[in-house]
């Protein structure tokens, strides 16, 4: 029965359903022949309702958050999950967000079901880029990019300065703002600091990991080459 179990904790249904599935020939190899549970066969080899099957522990996606959309299992309104197939949700280990974007913030966003992945692009010590464009309620002042930069600025509540940012100006209300950490709400802190307020937000990338070519509410899995590009030039904590 390996196979049900695989199946099953890729999320495709109970062990129940799973083996449903082979008793209705719904699981074949990619010759199109019918396998059955006790089978012993390749993972790339293993075809339901013949779509390869999805790849095993290990994977991580990449989406573009569309704006509305909770990063969270649960909530009253639509949720990232709502955007992905059934069987992400149901996988074991669970697919989760890395870090999240609240629901009036667009763009980049990651899955992983890797705990060690997870944790070595969130951790501070791998420094991480996060580019964010936001559009601005009023013009800047003058003195925000050398503010951001300096390593100094304290937000309410906070007792540690933020680290050096580095903030381009795209317009007198449009700015591009590179992070390398990521407090709660960050982005929008730092401009309230300033007596301004953060109109629309979108984070573009995340290392060298690139938001271009992939629409609102798409999503796709990354490429081992791909998921190097989140670290980008900077060290990985290992």
């Amino acid at each position: 029965m390996r196979l049900v179990r695989l199946i099953a904790n890729l999320g495709y249904g109970t062990r129940k359903d799973v083996a449903w599935m082979f008793r209705e020939g719904r699981v074949t190899d990619s010759n199109g022949d019918v396998l059955y549970a006790d089978d012993k066969v390749e993972h790339t080899q293993i075809r339901i309702d013949g779509e390869p099957l999805d790849s095993p522990t290990g994977i991580a996606l990449m989406m573009h958050k569309p704006l509305g959309v909770t990063c969270s299992r649960k909530d009253p309104g639509r949720v990232v999950y709502d955007l992905l197939p059934p069987r992400y949700r149901a996988r074991t280990p669970a697919l989760s967000t890395v870090g999240r974007l609240d629901r009036d913030t667009s763009g980049l966003l990651l899955f992983t079901d890797d705990g060690a992945l997870l944790h070595r692009i969130i951790s501070p010590r791998a420094q991480i880029a996060k580019v964010y464009e936001a559009t601005l309620a009023q013009d800047l002042r003058g003195d925000e990019q050398a503010l951001f930069a300096s390593g100094t600025l304290m937000l309410e509540s906070e007792t540690t300065p933020l680290l050096p940012a580095q903030l381009e100006i795209l317009g007198k209300r449009h700015v591009r703002l590179t992070l390398t950490e990521g407090r709660y709400h960050q982005v929008r802190r730092m401009f309230a600091a300033t007596g301004n307020h953060v109109d629309t937000l979108q984070r573009t990338a995340v290392g060298d990991l690139s938001l271009e070519g992939l629409s609102a509410g798409a999503w796709r899995q990354l490429a081992s080459s791909e998921i190097a590009l989140i670290f980008g030039s900077q060290p990985a904590d290992r």
